[in-house]
């Protein structure tokens, strides 16, 4: 649970230049959760991208992934990223200076790719960000040849967990995160969502990203509190019961804090 806030800074209208650092520094620490590791890795084996294959990655961010394309097509395939943030795609142009990679401009509603010109597509938590995202799914599924793979990951966050406390007030916190993404419950439609375009399903999974249970998400529980108290669904004395037992927890290092991510490989019917 690294990003504060899902929708804030990510979402194409929320681009703010000063944004940048704060995007980047979320970026890399989802980069270095052990379940996004864990969960990229298996839908990595399970997408099974061979050299010479042309690969596309929506929503590159740092390109952290796109590299990963690159290395895995190799010199004879190719590798793009697409990424509406200039300043994340400097930082992507930039961090894979002397690999194959490369970095356009581009929307997941309207990507800048032929028809079927693609054998595989990587989406990572792109879909919660989109009011629309079955129109992106259907962009994914034109721009993929009959035979072609995707990828899409992504967070369900009405699967928050915070922990211990007043069952009804860490409900509340957690429900408070809900208002900050266009889709927060993106996790779960992705297999519907993927036949609705015409895919065929070929595997599925998950992971728990873990918050440290030895210290406080600070910047997180506090948006979460200021949220909830300002949405009426708690009072400020319950907002602060909640947060003395958190850092009682963790100093005990019991703290529970995590949210699940999703992931769904599909390939487009020949």
């Amino acid at each position: 649970m690294t990003d504060p806030r899902p929708g804030t800074g990510f979402q194409k209208s929320g681009i703010d230049p000063a944004n940048v650092a704060r995007l980047v520094g979320a970026l890399d620490a989802q980069d270095a959760n052990d379940g996004v590791r864990r969960l990229r890795a298996w839908a990595a084996e399970a997408l099974a991208v061979r050299p010479g294959e042309r690969a596309l990655d929506i929503g590159c961010g740092t390109g952290t992934h796109t590299r990963a394309l690159a290395a895995a097509v190799g010199p004879k395939g190719s590798a793009l990223g697409v990424e509406p943030n200039p300043g994340l795609r400097a930082a992507a142009e930039e961090r894979a200076a002397g690999t194959p990679a490369r970095f356009v401009d581009g929307d997941a509603l309207d990507l800048p790719v032929p028809d079927a010109s693609m054998d595989v597509v990587w989406c990572e938590r792109v879909l919660q960000h989109l009011t629309e995202p079955g129109r992106a799914v259907e962009e994914m599924a034109r721009v993929l040849r009959p035979g072609g793979r995707v990828a899409l990951l992504d967070t369900d966050w009405a699967t928050a967990i915070l922990y211990p406390g007043d069952p009804a007030v860490m409900e509340a916190l957690t429900s408070a995160i809900l208002s900050g993404a266009a889709n927060p419950r993106s996790g779960r439609r992705l297999v519907g969502q993927l036949g609705e375009a015409g895919f065929v399903v070929d595997d599925r999974g998950s992971q728990a990203l873990l918050q440290d249970h030895t210290s406080v998400a600070w910047p997180l529980v506090r948006m979460l509190g200021e949220t909830a108290v300002r949405q009426g669904a708690l009072t400020e004395a319950q907002r602060d019961a909640a947060y003395a037992e958190l850092t009682e927890a963790a100093a005990r290092h019991a703290l529970h804090m995590s949210v699940t991510m999703f992931g769904v490989v599909a390939h487009r019917p020949v």
